[in-house]
């Protein structure tokens, strides 16, 4: 069994499909950061392990997923329907056949709108630090991932706002592990759901300030 984290904040409209979408063999945690949608509901009716996180942030909720995980490996993905969890074993594999340590999926979308100007341009530029600061062989920060759970505690990982999706790389790059990218699919948001980063360009520059943060350490 291999658990995959969802962080989730108001994602009740996605969230049927997405985890309809789950492999065999994969168990969704859905770290809820304090939705007023019933998103803890849905999730639940749908056989997910749901985690109440209080503390609100990105990170918060990613991490309080993975303190909940017992398997393994564990994975992250987004809980708004961008990604396709039947894709799981992509990032997943390499890390339990032990080819690699942490492995981030490379959005490729499949619409001209699944990804905007704006955030894309913003994550191809973080990615461009990491390759020219870190050398690491990426081209982009890979919200969906997987690593070995008692590792990714090992990191100590501190951010609890949108620094914390970088702030893993670049620990995991400190530390020497085997970063590497596989190719993933990538949609647009489910109908019905709002982006918190992504979506907007105040988003995507408070996504850009903590990360910035978590650069500058």
């Amino acid at each position: 069994m291999i658990d995959v984290v969802l962080p989730c904040l108001d994602e009740a409209a996605a969230l049927p499909l997405v985890l309809a979408g789950l492999p065999d063999g994969y168990r969704a945690i859905v770290a809820d950061n304090g939705s007023t949608d019933g998103s803890a509901h849905v999730a639940r009716a749908h056989g997910a392990l749901v985690v109440h996180v209080p503390q609100r942030g990105f990170g918060a909720a990613a991490h309080a997923g993975l303190l909940a995980a017992t398997s393994e490996v564990v994975c992250f993905a987004d809980a708004d329907g961008s990604f396709d969890l039947a894709q799981l074993p992509l990032v997943a594999d390499p890390v339990r056949d032990g080819t690699a340590d942490l492995v981030l999926g490379r959005r490729r979308p499949n619409t001209a709108g699944a990804w905007p100007t704006h955030a894309r341009l913003a994550n191809a530029v973080l990615a461009w630090r990491m390759r020219t600061r870190l050398r690491l062989p990426i081209h982009d920060l890979g919200p969906m991932r997987a690593a070995r759970r008692e590792r990714l505690l090992a990191l100590n990982l501190t951010d609890r706002r949108f620094g914390y999706p970088l702030e893993m790389i670049v620990a995991a790059a400190r530390a020497g592990w085997r970063v590497r990218e596989v190719d993933v699919a990538y949609a647009p948001r489910a109908e019905g759901t709002r982006s918190k980063v992504t979506g907007t360009v105040l988003g995507t520059a408070r996504a850009i300030r903590d990360m910035s943060k978590v650069l500058a350490r």
